[in-house]
């Protein structure tokens, strides 16, 4: 679970403003820092079957709106990979 203060740090660098959470950049950073806290639950707790099916969709939601970005704005979709370190 994201804490308000750590999802309003995120929301502040990627969106501008405070209210700006619309973008797809905040979007898909809000989800990247949900998708590591589950993911370390996961390895934790490797029987949890119900937390993995979250995960992968958390992970599905991420690509398709990493792939909106990549198709309708390619800067900013290179910076906010950048940004967040996603591709090697």
């Amino acid at each position: 679970m994201i804490s308000k203060e750590r999802k309003a740090e995120i929301v502040q660098a990627h969106g501008g403003t405070d209210n700006n959470t619309g973008k797809p950049e905040v979007q898909i950073a809000l989800l990247t820092e949900h998708i590591k806290a589950l993911s370390g639950h996961c390895e934790t707790h490797r029987k949890d079957h119900h937390s993995r099916r979250g995960l992968i969709m958390l992970v599905a939601k991420r690509k398709n709106l990493l792939s909106y970005l990549q198709k309708n704005d390619l800067q900013r979709y290179r910076e906010i990979l950048a940004a967040l370190g996603l591709r090697k």
